[in-house]
């Protein structure tokens, strides 16, 4: 029986975190970035390593995919071989796959999916250049730059802490990043000293990429949370590269250990989820002093919403802590948007008054930060007008109403005596008569 559970417990840690098919361009590649990929293995990754242009390659199955994550490491590949083509490779993102793509030499197959995923790879044969910010180990045409950890995107959910991380090396080309597409994300850029051109050639035309427009990794975080990352460099995840000591050829201080295995693992643990991806556990709302939500509520009543929010840390669902998540109560319009409020059982809360306009409305909670997967979430119910019973009988600003109504009641009332007594007493003054 011990033995069945050992059994199951491996199969299950094998799987923790998905199949994965890693494409290379040889089977050189697969010596040269074995820490990168024994750190996946570790991770509980099963990597299933293919040649990129292998006729024998596919996707899924039976409309089933075969893998959840996608390594490409093949960065001269012209077509990709069996059933993969660029139309597979989107409808892998578009159905929540995710991809970490590494090296490009502005042509080919993996020039055509950056630019579907709205990224420009530099011209073929083309270097990121820096002429004051390169490696003593450079071979001259300064292309083995030295990049500082500042360079990275301002979010350790990505990239862990900027300010623990050793100077990175990069060798490779220039990305240009569409600024007009809000769901991309530059997770490293070069400094502004740097260019995009063919070191073996005389510089006779503008630069395609300067400075600090210079991308050299990007991100893109899709609608449906797939999530992709391209590297303009195949060397940035190379064994050398994570082993090498760095130093700046002019002046620079010698560091023992670059900082490119720390963000290479971080980079990968994102963007395969294991980092910044978010669930909305549960959704209450009810009325205050009431613990179960009614068929409908009453426009001007005070109303509880509560929510648990989860965030994935070491494959475990562990609460998530943050204080920029807001509700909103929409009718077309939102006509209460409001802070939730963390709790210290963990849950986020809420309360305000229905406003005084009935109608169909939802709670919402759209949250969308840098790193994170969208957290979206939304509960229709009904609000309903007062019933005639539920009216106030007597308003304040109504006084002078109700005093006019009930000063007439006592006019009409006293005339009526009056004339009664004034008519009886001149009867009987001319009966008398």
């Amino acid at each position: 029986m011990n033995l069945i559970l050992l059994f199951f417990a491996v199969i299950t840690t094998a799987y923790a975190q998905g199949p994965t098919l890693v494409l290379l361009e040889n089977q050189v590649i697969k010596e040269t970035h074995s820490i990168f990929f024994r750190s996946l293995q570790e991770r509980g990754y099963t990597l299933t390593f293919k040649i990129a242009d292998d006729s024998a390659l596919v996707l899924s199955r039976y409309g089933e995919y075969l893998y959840k994550n996608l390594i490409i490491f093949a960065p001269s590949v012209e077509e990709f071989g069996g059933s993969l083509d660029l139309k597979a490779l989107t409808d892998f993102i578009d159905d929540g796959g995710n991809m970490l793509i590494a090296g490009g030499n502005g042509k080919g197959a993996l020039t055509e999916l950056a630019s579907e995923c709205g990224y420009e790879i530099d011209e073929e044969g083309t270097f990121v250049i820096d002429h004051l910010n390169y490696d003593v180990t450079d071979e001259g045409q300064h292309t083995k730059l030295v990049i500082p950890s500042s360079n990275l995107i301002d979010s350790p959910v990505i990239v862990g802490i900027k300010r623990e991380t050793a100077p990175l090396l990069y060798q490779g080309t220039g990305i240009l990043a569409v600024p007009e597409n809000p769901l991309i994300l530059p997770l490293l850029t070069a400094d502004s000293t740097a260019y995009s051109y063919n070191p073996n050639q005389a510089i006779d035309e503008y630069p395609h990429v300067v400075g600090k427009s210079t991308v050299l990794i990007a991100a893109l975080q899709a609608r449906n949370n797939a999530r992709v990352v391209f590297s303009g460099s195949l060397s940035f995840f190379s064994d050398e590269f994570f082993t090498s000591p760095v130093q700046k050829a002019q002046d620079g201080e010698l560091v023992a250990v670059s900082g490119n295995q720390d963000v290479a693992i971080a980079i990968s643990q994102w963007v395969f989820k294991e980092h910044g991806q978010l669930r909305v556990r549960s959704v209450k709302h009810h009325r205050v002093g009431e613990s179960k939500p009614p068929q409908a509520y009453t426009i001007m009543e005070e109303v509880v919403y509560t929510t648990n929010i989860d965030i994935l840390e070491d494959g475990q669902w562990k609460p998530f802590n943050a204080n920029d998540i807001q509700l909103e109560f929409v009718r077309i319009d939102p006509f209460v948007r409001i802070t939730l409020q963390r709790k210290p059982t963990g849950e986020y809360e809420a309360k305000f008054k229905i406003p005084d306009v009935y109608g169909v409305y939802q709670f919402k909670v759209d949250y969308d930060r840098v790193g994170y997967t969208r957290l979206f979430s939304s509960t229709q119910v009904s609000v309903r007008p007062l019933q005639h019973t539920q009216y106030e009988r007597f308003i304040t600003s109504a006084y002078p109403y109700y005093t006019g109504a009930f000063s007439m009641m006592l006019g009409v009332f006293l005339f009526s005596f009056v004339f009664l007594h004034l008519k009886e007493d001149e009867g009987k003054k001319t009966k008398h008569d």
